[in-house]
Formats: C-alpha cells, sequence, structure tokens
C-alpha cells in the first residue's frame, strides 16, 4: 500500500548517532571535557536553561532588552536592573542602567542610576547620578541629572534642572 520514503530512514539513522553521546545534564558540574561548568552560565543553545534562582540575576542584576523593530508600549517596568531598548518603548520605569542605542526610542517616564543615550529619549527623565548622551543621541522632555556629559553632537532640550538626587531626597 503506501511504501516509506527512503529519507526518513536516512535521518532516523542520522539522528541515532546523535543522541547517542550522552547529554550535557544542568546540574552535573562538569561539561564533557570534565572541566567544571558553572550551571548559572548555561543557555538555552547549550541544552538547559539557568534556574529562575541562579546567582546570574546577583551578580549580573536582571536586564530586558528590546530588540531592534521591536514596540513595547503601555507597560510600567519594574524590577529591571538594566533596560537596553534597540526598538521602541513607551513605558514609566524605575532601573539602575538604561541604554539607548542609535536606532532605540524611549517614550515616557524613567528613573534611572545612569543612562546612556545614543538613540532618542522623550518624556521625564530623572537620572540620579550620570547622564551620557552620545553624538548621536537625542533627549527632550523634563530633564533632571546628577552629572552630565554630553559629546559634540548629542542634543538636549527641555526643562533641565541639575540636583537629581536632591530633588529625590526633598521629595520623600
Amino acid at each position: 500500500m503506501a511504501t516509506q520514503s527512503p529519507f526518513f530512514g536516512k535521518r532516523d539513522r542520522d539522528t541515532d548517532s546523535l543522541t547517542s553521546r550522552p547529554a550535557p545534564l544542568v546540574g552535573s558540574g562538569t561539561n564533557l571535557s570534565g572541566s567544571p561548568v558553572n550551571p548559572s552560565s548555561l543557555s538555552a543553545q547549550q541544552g538547559g536553561l539557568a534556574p529562575a534562582a541562579a546567582p546570574v540575576a546577583k551578580e549580573g542584576g536582571s536586564k530586558l532588552t528590546v530588540g531592534p523593530n521591536i514596540k513595547l508600549k503601555g507597560v510600567e517596568i519594574t524590577d529591571c536592573d538594566t533596560l537596553v531598548v534597540e526598538g521602541l518603548v513607551e513605558a514609566t520605569m524605575d532601573s539602575r542602567l538604561m541604554q539607548i542605542a542609535e536606532q532605540g526610542e524611549f517614550k515616557g517616564s524613567a528613573e534611572i542610576d545612569i543612562a546612556e543615550i545614543r538613540g532618542i529619549f522623550d518624556g521625564s527623565l530623572t537620572v540620579r547620578e550620570k547622564l551620557v548622551i552620545h553624538s548621536t543621541g537625542k533627549v527632550t522632555g523634563k530633564i533632571r541629572y546628577g552629572k552630565i556629559v554630553i559629546e559634540e553632537g548629542g542634543q538636549l532640550s527641555g526643562e533641565i534642572s541639575f540636583g537629581a538626587k536632591q530633588s529625590l531626597q526633598s521629595a520623600t
């Protein structure tokens, strides 16, 4: 009746050779060469995901990357140590570090320790420590900062005030 294609048998034989090797275990402690492995350094590419409570979140902090051509609108971003914007973000957030790439754009309100702007920021920005506007960066709106660095070509316009740390302390 129905005949089996020779491709099916070939694929089964080819995959058998791949599956005959032992797969690395997430918590095994060593890799195939016998070297020690930090379980938190495993990625999805290597066959496992790091557990949610892995030390990576403590060492490197939580990081959100909004990639190119991605639009993230109408959200409040919380518990994020680092935000990398390569697409468009319309949000409210409080974070430690914000990096806006050349093609990135952030619209909304942000309270940040350190901000590095290579793209566009439009809205209310409070930078508690250091605001860096690179030559391709454009920042508009209500801006408060502790320290500021503007490269030649960088743009800053709007209601600008110094002393983000003092304004936060007086608000409490």
